[in-house]
């Protein structure tokens, strides 16, 4: 993909002039021209593979990604990702966020269509006392003066190279940037939303397994104590066992405490931070992931609100290296204006009478700015809107490829996530066979209770580790979904700042 930017770079050899007889018209044809005049647009460049490293998945809908939550089919996971989307800090900062700049926005485009229109009015009284008078014709009678006046002025600048045109794209452009950053953090949202809820079921599988585990410890050591005091066996197999009853019991109560923060971290996440732990009941189960919709990474462009926000905020700049540019060239302004003014004196003719006179002008012209002394100025301006340029197309640049990097890594640690799973989950069956061919063994009185409870307890070992796999091929799939474009609808354009 090549995402060019657009703008037009005067030299500062290019003359801005034109002779004194020559007519304004002839001035706008030259501004025109010279508006034409445009350098070579900076490109960014963008080169993507056709395909991900990891075997493409199952071909299902675009819509699929939109609200992926929805297709791990559990219903108490859709109700968190709604709650938080509506309810949570975060979802509501994004709306805020965005509402500002919908509000900066129209105030941008006022600015940019509607005149400017100052009213200006005054008034004024003028107390005055005549002390002596003397000489021929003195006649002035003193007395309250008082005027009046209103002023109305309007400037209006006509966009004959395309100003206005230029503001107006960088204020969509921005705006454009805004709503696919407040998109962003709604999808953030859900994923962390996701991978706590997983979190928290997976620690509360691991939690049951532990205490299994402390009850199967707590056998073995008494056992152990017991074959002690009739001298059967060593005393340190006893305190041996003490031991791992200890560290099992410490397990448990460890994840007992991580369970409470993931719990509290799920709660503040979807906006009840303050609500009892009670209120967030957690399933003790793990399903297994649903797949992934097959991708190719120039879908990432579209579907990635970071890529589209990067690619808005690079057109955005380059909008003000142009509006930077158009400024080298004449600016043509119609000022039409108004006024109204009253005057009340004291009559000449008459003591205690007044005299009232009302008058009424209007004004209409244009004004010509040419930029003669204020082009090294703005041609520093230029240079720096260049460089802003250039960063905004490298790091759009970067935020590309940080993308494909992500949804290529992401593919390929869940397919590993998976596979892994399925070898930990055949282990664990096998297990669960040699445990229960000994738990029998032990009923019939062929083996003892210790080589019944080792068995259990290799088997809930092993059962431990496909849980940790389990949640983290789930909590994987929650960041593939996401570093696909997950979680918000391109087509979907938001009509008002909400969270819902």
């Amino acid at each position: 993909m090549r995402l060019a930017t657009t703008g037009a770079l005067l030299r500062p050899e290019q003359p801005v002039g034109l002779s004194r007889a020559a007519p304004i018209m002839t001035l706008m044809v030259l501004g025109l021209g010279l508006a034409a005049c445009t350098t070579p647009a900076r490109k960014a460049e963008v080169q993507l593979p056709s395909a991900y490293e990891a075997p493409a998945g199952p071909a299902l809908a675009p819509q699929a990604l939109d609200q992926w939550w929805t297709q791990f089919n559990d219903p108490a996971l859709n109700a968190l990702v709604t709650t938080a989307l509506a309810q949570s800090p975060d979802a509501r900062l994004a709306a805020a966020r965005l509402e500002e700049a919908r509000a900066i926005r129209q105030g941008q485009i006022r600015q940019i269509f509607i005149p400017q229109t100052p009213l200006v009015g005054s008034a004024q009284r003028t107390d005055t006392d005549i002390n002596e008078q003397s000489g021929v014709g003195a006649f002035t009678q003193g007395g309250v003066s008082k005027t009046y006046s209103a002023n109305f002025d309007v400037s209006w600048e006509l966009d004959l190279i395309g100003r206005r045109l230029a503001a107006l794209r960088v204020v969509k452009n921005d705006m454009a940037a805004a709503r696919f950053a407040y998109e962003g953090a709604r999808a953030a949202l859900a994923a962390n939303v996701a991978q706590s809820y997983f979190e928290a079921r997976g620690l509360a599988v691991q939690l049951d397994d532990a205490r299994e585990s402390v009850r199967i410890a707590r056998s073995l050591a008494d056992v152990a104590a017991e074959r002690g005091r009739r001298g059967l066996i060593a005393t340190s197999e006893g305190e041996r066992a003490a031991a791992d009853l200890a560290q099992a019991e410490a397990q448990a109560a460890a994840l007992e405490a991580e369970l409470r923060a993931a719990r509290r971290t799920l709660l503040i996440l979807v906006g009840k931070g303050v609500d009892p732990l009670e209120t967030l009941p957690v399933t003790a189960s793990l399903a297994k992931p649903p797949p992934v919709p097959a991708a190719t990474p120039g879908q990432l462009l579209a579907r990635r609100p970071d890529v589209r926000e990067a690619a808005a905020r690079l057109a955005s700049a380059s909008g003000n290296l142009n509006i930077s540019e158009l400024a080298l060239f004449p600016t043509l302004t119609l000022t039409p204006g108004g006024g109204i003014s009253k005057a009340i004196t004291p009559s000449f003719l008459d003591a205690g009478a007044q005299t009232s006179t009302t008058s009424s002008a209007w004004t209409i012209g244009a004004n010509l700015s040419i930029p003669v002394l204020n082009i090294p100025k703005l041609m520093t301006d230029i240079k720096a809107s260049n460089a802003r340029v250039e960063q905004a197309a490298i790091t759009y640049e970067k935020t590309v490829q940080t993308a494909f990097g992500e949804a290529d890594n992401a593919l390929v640690q869940l397919a590993a996530d998976e596979r892994r799973v399925a070898l930990l989950t055949a282990g664990e069956r096998r297990a669960a066979v040699a445990y229960e061919a000994s738990r029998k063994s032990f009923a019939a009185g062929l083996t003892d209770l210790t080589t019944a409870l080792q068995a259990e307890q290799a088997w809930r070992a092993v059962r431990s580790a496909s849980t940790a796999a389990q949640t983290q091929a789930l909590q994987r799939a929650v960041q593939t979904y996401k570093a696909l474009g997950g979680g918000w609808s391109p087509e979907a354009v938001p009509t008002k700042a909400s969270a819902q």
